[in-house]
This record gives C-alpha cells, sequence and structure tokens, in this order.
C-alpha cells in the first residue's frame, strides 16, 4: 500500500503529462522542414564562430600566463 501522498504525486504527474501533450498538438507552432533546416544551419556557424573565439582566447591567455611565469622564473 503506497501512502497518500506517492498516489497524489503520481496523480499530478499523469495530469501534467496529459496536458503537456495537448499543449503540444493543441498550441504549439511547429517550424516547416525549410525553416528548421536553415536555423539549424545558423546555430551551427555561430557555435562555430563561438568555439573559435573561446578557443583564440585561450591561446592567448595561455601563452600570457607562460611568459610571466617565464619572467618570475628566470
Amino acid at each position: 500500500m503506497q501512502p497518500k501522498h506517492a498516489e497524489k504525486d503520481k496523480f499530478n504527474m499523469l495530469t501534467y503529462v496529459k496536458e503537456s501533450w495537448e499543449e503540444l498538438k493543441n498550441n504549439v507552432t511547429w517550424l516547416n522542414r525549410e525553416e528548421a533546416s536553415n536555423l539549424t544551419v545558423i546555430v551551427a556557424v555561430f557555435s562555430i564562430i563561438f568555439a573559435l573565439a573561446t578557443w583564440g582566447v585561450d591561446t592567448v591567455f595561455s601563452k600570457l600566463i607562460a611568459l610571466y611565469f617565464e619572467k618570475l622564473i628566470g
């Protein structure tokens, strides 16, 4: 026998899933395949640019720190 709160939680979870499914079916505007493709390319390009920028900043800081410790030790 489950405690009462477990039954209530189970009911709430089922209600949540049912309402979420209804929301997805009735109220969400889905992109067509072409729009989704275009946006995917934009996200991929931005991600690559951001990764390259992060790599560049990391490389510069790495060299600056190495130079600092060379001057400090040597």
